[in-house]
């Protein structure tokens, strides 16, 4: 199948697919005799298993080492464990950064009068947040 089809199928970009055979993620695709891109079921389930890495937030390299260790026959379940165990470590601080994201703005928004003044809180912390005092957010 072309590149368009692989894409459909596989749920990445067409676009992404040339990424990822630029560094090396995957294979060159086989080329027909006009040079097109052909794709085969292989391929197609190798795409879908990096999509669904990439979706589960697993970055580039990660995910190439996934994909390394799921085309390893002799592979050590722990190690796969591992890069698992470390992902939920690094997503469980996004989740805390981003938590504290919600926090700070749900307290802004709190002392925002959300009327027709032009005075707002958030606006002013976006633009200075050393000037605003941390104690009027309670």
């Amino acid at each position: 199948m072309n590149i368009g089809a692989a894409a459909s199928a596989s749920g990445i970009s067409a676009k992404m697919i040339r990424y990822y055979e630029s560094i090396g993620l995957i294979q060159p695709a086989a080329r027909s005799a006009a040079g097109y891109r052909r794709y085969r079921e292989q391929d197609i389930h190798t795409l879908k298993f990096i999509h669904r890495a990439r979706g589960m937030g697993f970055p580039v390299e990660k995910t190439r080492e996934l994909l390394t260790l799921w085309q390893d026959q002799s592979r050590h379940s722990e190690d796969v464990k591992r890069l698992a165990t470390d992902h939920i470590t690094v997503l469980n601080q996004k989740i805390a950064e981003l938590q504290s994201m919600v926090n700070s703005l749900q307290s802004l928004v709190s002392c925002c009068a959300g009327d027709d003044r032009p005075d707002c809180p958030i606006l002013e912390d976006i633009a200075n947040p050393e000037h605003i005092d941390e104690s009027n957010h309670h």
